[in-house]
């Protein structure tokens, strides 16, 4: 059981902190993601519901949740509207034998931004390599500006 998560990504006046998500998902994340992962019998899909089940609790206070949102002539992986806030997320996937996913992320994520007219957006790397510590001691974040100069907040995990 997940139990109870305190939506510490609201304002006392209920404003969206999209930081404050950044710092509870990690925190989710760390404690969750590996346990999670090994729950469902399709491994190569598991980060992208560990991060939705995530995220439907957040959007369960009054936000919505669309997954492969069009946007010009892509799809996006997820995009969180609350409030007066928007933020798009693409989601990769690094497994053995594969490059690095950073490369291809970047200016993925810079042409959904364009597209919805934001300046910034999480680009989300889940590292599925056989060999690696626990989630819960490479899990990182690092702010990274985008070929066309949008600050992408790049987290690996």
């Amino acid at each position: 059981s997940i139990g109870y998560l305190q939506p510490i990504w609201l304002s006392e006046q209920g404003e969206f902190l999209p930081d404050r998500l950044l710092e509870a998902f990690l925190l989710f994340w760390r404690q969750h993601g590996e346990p999670l992962f090994g729950s469902t019998p399709y491994p190569e899909i598991a980060p992208h519901i560990v991060l939705m089940a995530f995220l439907h609790r957040v959007v369960n206070g009054g936000g919505t949740l669309e997954r492969e949102y069009a946007i010009g002539s892509g799809r996006m992986d997820i995009c969180l509207r609350y409030g007066k806030v928007t933020l798009a997320m693409e989601l990769k996937v690094w497994a053995d034998k594969r490059p690095d996913p950073l490369k291809e992320g970047l200016p993925q994520i810079d042409k959904y931004l364009s597209g919805l007219s934001l300046d910034t957006g999480w680009l989300v790397i889940f590292d599925r390599r056989s060999g690696l510590p626990p989630i819960c001691d490479r899990t990182t974040t690092e702010n990274v500006i985008s070929p066309a100069g949008r600050e992408i907040i790049v987290i690996r995990g």
